[in-house]
Parts: structure tokens; sequence; C-alpha cells
């Protein structure tokens, strides 16, 4: 098994516990909870009513087919919001200082078809630990053979056309999610360098809320729905694709841009600079100024604060980023953003044509 990487305690490096300092203090001095306020409690109940008036609109009335496909793209749309605005926040402990209520959101994870013990392993200790690094970060590793992002890995002459192909294949992640990346993480010996033992519940957790998904999206449509089997079929990867797309594109956009880098460990197996800094190196922000994308990105256009201080609600991340951005200018440290979505769209661009190539 591979070994896990390190990141060093060098002396002298302050920059982590400055810009906790600062962060800290502000919540304290303005009096305000790290957890949800009411814009995040609003957030959650329309997005649930959402994804519930769009599955029973689409389950229960007889709509021509143009509306049903479109209602269809809104509810996998609507899976990605509740993903990203709800469950991603519970499962990192910062919806709410209660741990029943982060569990109850956490688990609405496994009606967007995803699930959430899995999730915490692959994302919260691994990627959150390990970001952007070779062997490691397996969210990194998007369609292997396939889709090229590192320099390491070896190019293949399909990849020259990968800038083109890339996007297509984003939009299917959410259904290998759903079909084949849950049961293939939960099953394999280790996640990157870090292996987990499972508690005997979530073997059971697993395939119960597959099935059960599986019942709600595809058995009872067929049930109830005056369609065919296969018209159903055909709006359920219809339903994933919208979803897949949707989150593809935001996760990339904060890891797999101009500017991010793709650090290896040393001969040692240990990383070069401490984990703060690392996280400073290795994620990127976009569309900050957009209202609209913090509103329904949950935040993950600010990767930045939401890799340094997970532990803190979504919404805050915008009157924080003032605070680590002085921060880490002042400590010489990259702060990578890009203004708008389009301009971050250029860039991975940009990045899958690059790789594509031999340099």
């Amino acid at each position: 098994m591979k070994l896990k990487a390190k990141f060093p305690c060098l002396p002298g490096n302050t920059f982590y516990a400055e810009v906790r300092r600062r962060v800290n203090n502000d919540f304290k001095e303005n009096n305000r909870s790290t957890n949800a306020n009411k814009l995040m409690w609003f957030k959650a109940c329309l997005f649930l009513t959402l994804f519930m008036a769009f599955y029973l609109i689409i389950l229960l009335l007889p709509l021509p087919t143009l509306i049903l496909s479109f209602l269809t793209i809104l509810l996998g749309a609507t899976c990605a919001f509740i993903g990203f605005n709800i469950c991603h926040d519970a499962i990192h402990g910062s919806f709410s200082s209660s741990k029943r209520i982060n569990s109850f959101f956490s688990f609405l994870f496994n009606m967007v078809g995803a699930n959430p013990y899995v999730w915490n392993i692959t994302h919260n200790v691994v990627h959150h630990t390990y970001t952007n690094i070779p062997g490691h970060d397996e969210d990194i590793e998007v369609a292997p053979g396939l889709i090229r992002i590192c320099s390491e890995d070896e190019l293949k002459p399909h990849q020259r056309f990968q800038q083109w192909y890339a996007f297509p294949l984003y939009s299917l992640a959410s259904l290998s999610w759903v079909f084949r990346k849950d049961y293939k993480k939960f099953f394999q010996k280790s996640v990157g360098a870090c292996a987990h033992k499972h508690p005997k519940i979530e073997y059971f957790n697993l395939f119960f809320y597959k099935f059960l998904y599986y019942f709600i999206f595809i058995g009872l449509p067929i049930l109830v729905m005056p369609l065919l089997w296969w018209q159903i079929v055909i709006g359920f990867v219809l339903l994933h694709m919208a979803q897949g797309l949707t989150m593809g594109l935001v996760f990339q956009l904060a890891h797999v841009v101009e500017g991010t880098n793709f650090p290896l460990t040393n001969a040692e197996g240990n990383m070069e600079e401490a984990w703060a800094e690392h996280q400073m190196r290795t994620t990127a922000n976009f569309a900050t100024e957009c209202r609209v994308s913090a509103f329904f990105l949950g935040g993950l256009n600010r990767q930045i604060e939401h890799h340094l201080f997970p532990k803190i609600c979504h919404v805050h991340y915008g009157r924080i980023s003032g605070i680590v951005k002085q921060t880490a200018l002042e400590f010489g440290l990259p702060y990578h953003e890009n203004t708008t979505f389009l301009s971050a769209l250029r860039s991975h661009f940009r990045i899958l044509k690059k790789m594509g190539r031999a340099v």
C-alpha cells in the first residue's frame, strides 16, 4: 500500500494560524455564528421544495414529452444544488452546531443518488487533505485514460481532443456515481493512501438506500407514469446528465484551471509545503462577485475559503474572503481566482488542451 503524504510543520510558518485568528475574531466581534443563518435555511427550504415539486409534477401530471424533458433537466440541476447547498455543508458539520440536524441533511445525499458515508471519506478526508496530489486525491482522476490533467500521467493519442469530449463526459459523472463510483470506493482497499474499515451498518446503508433510490427514480415512474420503460430510462439518463454536468463543471473549475498546482511528494514521500500553503496553490475561486453563482453553488465558487474553513457554513464565505485574500498576499501566497464563470471555463478549456499535447 502506498504511503500517505505528510505535510511538514515548518518553523516560523504562521499563515494558517494568522488567517484563522483573523477570521475567528471577525465572527466574535460581529457576534455571528459560523453555522447556518436565515439565508441558509431559506435556501434549504427552497431547493427541497423545488425538488419535491418537480418530482411530483413529472410523476403525476400527464404532460407533453417536451415539457417533461425540460422539468427533468430542472430536477437534475436541483439535485446538484441540494448537494452543493445542503448536503455538502451538513456532511462537513458546518450546517448546524447540532449533530442531529447535520445528520438529517447528510442523509438527503442518498436521495440525490450518492452515499454520504463514502463521500465523507473521499471528499472530507482524502480530497481536503491531499488536494490535487496525484496518487492521493482520487477526485482529480476524472475518467482515467480518457482525460489527462497531470503532466505525470501517460499521454495518449486521443487526448489531443480531450478539450472537446471532456464536457460530455462530465455529464455522465452523476450516472457513474449512482451505479459505479460509490460501490467501487466502498469496496476498494484504500482511497488514495487512506485505508478504511467500514462499520457493518454502512454495508446495509449502501445497498438499501441505493435500491430505494433506484425504485423512486426508475421503478416507481415505470409503475405510475403512462410511458414505456425505455422512455423512463431515457428520462433518468437526462436527469443525471443535467446533474452530472452541473456538478462536474463546478468541481473542475475549482481545481483544474491555470495557476493551480498538482504537486508531487519528495523522495521521502512527503510534501515540501505546509498544508494551508498547499491549499492556496491547488485551489481557485471563480465568479466571486456573482450573487447568483454564490446562491446556487453553495459557496463552491469560493473553494479557497472552503478548503481553509470547511467547518464554516458557506453563506459566510463572501464575508471572510477579504480577510483570507489580504492575509495570503501579506504572506506572499497566491490567491487564484477567475472573476467570472466563463473566464474559469476558458481557463479549464486551455488546461485540457495543454495537457492533451506533448510539452
